[in-house]
């Protein structure tokens, strides 16, 4: 006979905490492993080594988080747009989206924690561009392969002072 489910013990506000729990040790999971690289092997090489991950584990995430939604092939800006907030990056630190018409998705990350607790460490800023671009990009690829992303901000290439990072999804005009 299985054993009781631990989470049947929690209620909602319980169980809310600890997804913002788990999200929030991704994000020290991924930090872990990035410095580990970046002290041992130096910041291109552990640059190289972000893409990478980013890449293939947003590839994941998307396809389980559309799976979860039960969101169909092509569910365009508007499937994206339920399945970012559930991105453990997006849950894990203050965001907001806008529409500004019907074939593009503006994602802001308001505040980010990787670039604060590098700041409370009194380390240099994570150059994220890279690593940014191929995590949002690999993501809404997995939700709808017709969507392209772009970066309008993200260190180091701050054009948005307002947000810690801004990102502009698209999807063709249907002909």
């Amino acid at each position: 006979m299985p054993a009781d489910n631990p989470l049947d013990a929690f209620s909602r506000t319980e169980l809310l905490e600890l997804l913002d729990c788990f999200a929030k040790n991704m994000i020290a999971l991924d930090g872990v492993w990035f410095q580990s690289l970046e002290n041992t092997l130096g910041m291109d090489t552990a640059m190289e080594h972000d893409v990478k991950v980013w890449t293939m584990f947003a590839e994941l995430e998307g396809r389980r988080i559309k799976a979860f939604l039960r969101l169909p092939d092509y569910p365009g800006l508007e499937g994206l747009q339920q399945a970012l907030p559930l991105h453990f990056n997006a849950m894990a630190n203050d965001i907001d989206m806008q529409r500004p018409d019907a074939n593009t998705l503006i994602f802001r990350t308001i505040s980010c924690r990787v670039q604060a607790a590098r700041s409370r460490k009194n380390m240099p800023w994570h150059p994220c561009l890279p690593a940014g671009l191929a995590e949002y990009s690999s993501y809404a690829k997995a939700i709808d392969s017709r969507i392209a992303c772009k970066a309008i901000s993200c260190h180091p290439c701050i054009t948005d002072p307002s947000c810690a990072c801004a990102w502009r999804f698209t999807l063709p005009e249907s002909p």
